[in-house]
């Protein structure tokens, strides 16, 4: 007797016990929900020892940090010049510094301006009391505002037709609330100044790109996971055509992602865009565990068998391959731990917790539930089973034609694999229709690049920033940097040095030099900080003890490959002109990397994964030809699915990068159960490979169809994410089901009748009581 038999009885016999004992752990797990915060920094999608977070959070030890809130405002009618728009900007600029945790303001109206005053250099804001300058004071604040390196294309728009406030914050980091309290104090100024003046304001900035990761996790899991069990208990419903059983499916569902997020709030996982698709991604496979049961439980119950003796076949042919399918799928989905990016980690592990936990309650409560309630179901539709049998023929009959022209299809997809190329890029991560991606692209636009490139370049000495040789290397690497066509802006402590010795020449433009003796330099220099006011020196350009400064350069819009090649770029002009070792560090950059990083770790993760996985089909299918011959299946749905991604978009970001291990697991599903009930056939019954195959598509097709469509409805209702991270994964995902559904149809049962054609029946049928309950199990509830 099967022992998969004896568990089946157990569960019929103590079945009140298999229906509350889940729902008691239930509770027990799911409390740790409350622990469930979301993510307030972008620094989370990079782990501890990323090379480009640890240059970048160097350089933000060294100079003022950039976590800052860009207010872009555009007059509603005549340009930036305008003195009642003026005095909006200055009010603006005002009331920026209430915001939480505010270090800093730059805005065109507080510009540090310098100029002549006799031998005296005065250095004051460029605009004071707007509402009443002159017609000669406009003039000369438009010339400044449109040839001042450190404004122009920066906080005023090259055609005067917007302006920044540069907001530069701090927060302690003291609570995950601090980022949203910022938030919605910006809005609240915004809102204010649009209400009282005909302006239009938008906020970016990196508090703002923080928020919209909190804002894009809420969103989708607000409307997601309500669309996502519509979807799937309707497609239930339609396709098990039983209300008890698409009712019991749907508890396991529930019960599998209470379970999985409770865990993660207990070891204090953050909600990100991608862990907040683990509901979605948990549902769509539990529900598939819950398929395979219902469809062979409602078989059984139309041969004539009572409940129990139903629960109990149903378990008997199931209970192994659902294991196999859970644990492989959550082999693929641990896999991702080898992913450089913790949200990424995050999904994998509450993924594969879930699977796992959905197993547990598919062969417990599940079966409990349907051995307790009189189940009416009429399983699967006659005419569905027909064709497939049908379809079963056809395949066997003209399993060469099969291959070849599987064959074929396989090698025209895989040609086009070479088509991807990587694009990361933060701002498309967000979806057109969030407030952070429109005002980003109004922002990019009108007014300025969102993309910064951050250079500390040392002097060698205490001081050296005022030496004129260090000095002309500097303003030769602004100018260099100015003539690439990537760049928008660049902001060097050069150009301050060259504006204030035509300052201290009279507003000479002849002397917008730099000095040419260390000791002017740095009295330069020296009488320049003690001029500015508070909030407004030079921490962001120079480290303490004036031997390093910060050149930031503004990009405009581009591709991850791109901004690495004019990182790099700038690093070997430094190297090649200044002797100098400076990474091009910053958050842009490290988003362009993260998929690199990923990508190296998955490959690993994924064969390791592969080696597993193999190995357990080995085990479990007691067959090394078998398992061998699994790998097919398994392995070529990813690569069409990736070749016709490069034949239709062609674009792969790191969300798709984890596409293979992670459906690496759920891809195997389908081929375990085909082959568990094609090997039951041969060695149970001693069918040939014809009738095997013919008998796995009359047993499990049904299920096999049922399942793809659920998990295609699944990550059909992810692809729907305002995150672009997971949309690329779903659909991409959605498509290698569907590749892995085809070839489990079609090639898969040609190679078991090529391959396994001549080899000798292996007849071991069961017990003839295998299925029989015991008296008391067979009792009626």
């Amino acid at each position: 007797m099967e022992w998969t038999a004896r568990y089946g009885r157990a569960i019929v016999r103590w079945r009140w016990a298999a229906l509350l004992l889940p729902l008691v752990m239930t509770v027990g797990l799911a409390a740790g929900g409350r622990f469930l915060q979301p993510a307030g920094d972008y620094r989370i999608f990079f782990s501890e020892d990323n090379p480009q977070l640890e240059a970048f959070l160097s350089i933000q030890d060294t100079y003022t940090r950039i976590d800052n809130v860009l207010f872009a405002v555009e007059p509603q009618k005549g340009d930036v010049l305008e003195p009642s728009f003026l005095a909006a900007i200055e009010e603006l600029t005002a009331a920026a510094w209430t915001l939480p945790h505010a270090i800093r303001v730059d805005s065109p109206t507080n510009f540090q301006h310098t100029r002549a005053r006799d031998d005296d250099l005065e250095v004051a804001d460029l605009i004071r009391d707007a509402e009443s300058l002159s017609p000669a004071r406009l003039d000369e604040i438009r010339r400044v505002a449109t040839t001042e390196p450190a404004l122009s294309r920066r906080l005023v728009a090259g055609d005067l037709g917007a302006v920044g406030v540069d907001v530069t914050l701090q927060p302690p980091g003291e609570s995950l609330d601090e980022i949203s309290n910022v938030s919605q104090a910006a809005h609240a100024i915004a809102e204010d100044l649009e209400a009282r003046y005909p302006v239009r304001v938008e906020l970016t900035g990196m508090v703002m790109l923080n928020d919209a990761f909190n804002t894009a996790s809420l969103r989708d899991l607000s409307t997601q996971v309500p669309l996502m069990y519509l979807a799937i208990f309707v497609g239930l419903l339609v396709l098990v055509r039983s209300m008890v059983g698409a009712v019991g499916a749907m508890v396991v569902t529930v019960l599998s992602i209470l379970s999985a997020m409770g865990t993660a709030g207990w070891f204090s996982m953050l909600i990100t865009p991608p862990s907040a698709a683990a509901p979605t991604v948990i549902a769509t496979l539990a529900v598939a565990d819950s398929v395979h049961f219902l469809v062979s439980f409602f078989a059984a119950r139309g041969n004539g068998m009572d409940r129990h003796r139903a629960v109990v076949e149903s378990l008997r042919v199931n209970l192994q391959p659902i294991f196999l399918t859970s644990i492989t799928t959550a082999i693929g989905f641990l896999s991702m731990n080898f992913s450089d990016t913790p949200p990424l980690r995050h999904l994998g592990n509450t993924a594969a917790f879930g699977v796992m936990m959905a197993f547990v309650f598919s062969v417990t409560l599940l079966p409990a539930l349907m051995a307790i309630v009189p189940a009416r179901g009429r399983g699967a539709a006659p005419g569905v089973v027909r064709v497939l049998d049908r379809f079963a023929g056809t395949i066997v009959r003209r399993r060469r034609v099969v291959l070849v022209l599987s064959s074929a299809f396989a090698l025209v997809a895989l040609a086009f694999l070479p088509r991807n190329s990587l694009r990361d890029d933060f701002v498309r991560y967000f979806d057109t229709s969030l407030e952070f991606r429109q005002a980003a692209d109004f922002t990019n636009e009108r007014l300025t690049g969102l993309y910064q490139l951050q250079y500390s370049v040392p002097s060698g000495t205490p001081g050296g920033v005022a030496d004129p040789e260090f000095l002309a290397t500097l303003d030769a690497f602004a100018t260099w940097l100015r003539s690439q066509p990537e760049v928008r802006h660049v902001s060097a402590i050069s150009d301050t040095f060259k504006r204030l010795n035509r300052s201290l020449h009279g507003d000479d433009p002849g002397q917008y030099l730099l000095p040419d003796r260390p000791d002017q330099a740095a009295q330069y220099l020296l009488l320049y900080e003690l001029s500015l006011p508070y909030g407004l020196d030079l921490n962001n350009q120079l480290n303490v003890d004036k031997s390093a400064t910060q050149v930031i350069a503004t990009l405009n819009d581009m591709s991850s490959v791109e901004l690495k090649a004019i990182a790099e770029r700038g690093e070997a002009w430094l190297r090649e002109n200044g002797g100098v070792a400076a990474p091009g560090v910053g958050p842009s950059i490290m988003f362009a990397h993260i998929a690199d990083r990923t990508i190296g770790g998955m490959i690993f993760g994924t064969v390791l994964a592969l080696i597993v996985i193999s190995g357990l089909l080995v085990l479990a299918l007691r067959s090394l030809r078998v398992g061998l011959l699994s790998l097919i299946p398994n392995l070529l749905p990813a690569g069409i699915a990736f070749g016709l991604w490069g034949f239709w978009v062609g674009e792969v970001n790191v969300g798709v990068s984890i596409v293979i291990g992670m459906t690496l697991g759920i891809v195997v599903d389908d081929t375990v159960h085909f082959l568990s009930k094609y090997l039951r056939a041969r060695r149970e019954h001693g069918a040939s490979a014809e009738e095997a195959v013919r008998a796995a598509f009359r047993n499990v097709g049904v299920a096999i169809l049922v399942t793809s469509a659920i998990l295609i409805i699944g990550f059909g209702v992810l692809s729907f994410s305002v995150f672009a991270m997971n949309e690329l994964m779903a659909k991409l995902t959605m498509l290698t089901i569907g590749m892995a559904l085809v070839v489990d149809l079609t090639l898969l049962p040609a190679l078991l009748v090529g391959f396994d054609a001549g080899r000798p029946k292996a007849l071991n049928p069961p017990a003839a009581d295998v299925a029989q309950p015991s008296n008391a199990a067979a009792e009626p509830a």
